[in-house]
């Protein structure tokens, strides 16, 4: 009995621990991030730019799900593409400007988020993720039957519009910084919800959750709050994603942009706050370059993907933080 004491013990600082300043080394990556951020679209394509930066806020979106609360989705697609024909929509047919439009979107992700989330969480393990997988089909056949959402075409020429009525967002290098002001403010708000109490708990859930219940912790209620901010990010990502390509296609909601994601995670790291990012910069790097190569880019994908798992178990972020022995 007193050793099961002591292990409880362990657990409670780990779930009421709070949220202490940025760490130096977190505060100069994320200086490094802007000013790199700020300096790329002079030498790069900025749709390519703007593409990482969405597929980024994505991979972070998904992580704080799985890398945090330790709940493996293979149905995030639903938030991504559901939130992504919104936005499209709203722009299209509404007339909304472009952050109504993206807030449009980020508010159906939210909402599909609770009422799936609602339901997955009542299972673990593979069932949940078989759930959410099941769940992701539903909202991928509604997204091929609705009339308003262009069926195999899409919702396209989707307008850009003017930010708050008066900034014009149809050239690419203005419409960059603006993706670059959503995509940092929404990492740096996960990187927020990480180091809170809220995220502690959420740590606490993750490595025992019995414990966590024993401590007087509603856990499923941890569970549900962080499945649905997951989804509100991955909507946010999938909207931005809608108007720099003014376009929504089923490619948003299909099943395999659901295993991009998790495949952007644990090859840049997953339950690192920067891994995510590098993951996503590492696989659009691959398609967009690779392009050419047609099919062999799925061959090439695997083969990165089978190297990052033998040789980096804990993804490319993760190996870097384990030899620097600080959390990355």
């Amino acid at each position: 009995m007193a050793v099961e004491v002591q292990n409880t013990a362990n657990v409670a600082p780990v779930a009421q621990r709070g949220a202490k300043g940025m760490p130096v080394l977190h505060m100069a990556i994320f200086a490094a991030l802007l000013i790199a951020g700020l300096v790329a679209p002079f030498f790069l394509y900025p749709v390519f730019l703007m593409k990482v930066l969405c597929f980024a806020l994505f991979a972070c979106a998904f992580n704080l799900l799985l890398g945090f609360g330790g709940l493996l989705s293979f149905g995030h697609a639903a938030y991504f593409g559901a939130a992504s024909y919104v936005a499209a929509h709203a722009a299209k047919v509404w007339g909304l400007t472009p952050e109504l439009a993206i807030l449009s979107g980020t508010g159906a992700a939210l909402i599909l988020g609770v009422a799936i989330g609602s339901l997955a969480i009542r299972r673990q393990g593979i069932y949940f993720a078989m759930v959410t997988l099941a769940f992701a089909q539903m909202v991928y056949f509604f997204s091929v039957q609705a009339p308003f959402t262009g069926g195999e075409d899409g919702i396209q020429a989707v307008p850009r519009g003017h930010l708050f009525g008066f900034l014009n967002l149809r050239p690419d290098f203005t419409l960059y910084f603006v993706v670059l002001a959503i995509t940092l403010g929404g990492i740096l708000f996960i990187y927020r919800i990480i180091h809170s109490p809220f995220g502690q708990v959420l740590k606490a859930i993750r490595e025992n959750e019995p414990r966590a219940i024993s401590l007087g912790y509603r856990t499923n209620r941890y569970k549900l709050a962080v499945f649905v901010l997951s989804a509100g990010f991955a909507g946010m990502a999938g909207a931005t994603k809608a108007l720099v390509f003014q376009l929504a296609s089923l490619t948003d909601v299909h099943w395999t942009m659901s295993g991009e994601v998790v495949l952007m995670t644990l090859i840049g790291g997953m339950g690192t706050v920067f891994g995510p990012i590098v993951g996503a910069a590492v696989i659009v790097t691959m398609q967009n370059y690779l392009a050419t190569w047609g099919a062999w880019v799925t061959i090439v994908q695997g083969t990165i993907f089978v190297i990052a798992v033998l040789l980096f178990r804990e993804g490319i972020v993760g190996v870097i933080s384990k030899w620097l022995k600080r959390p990355l």
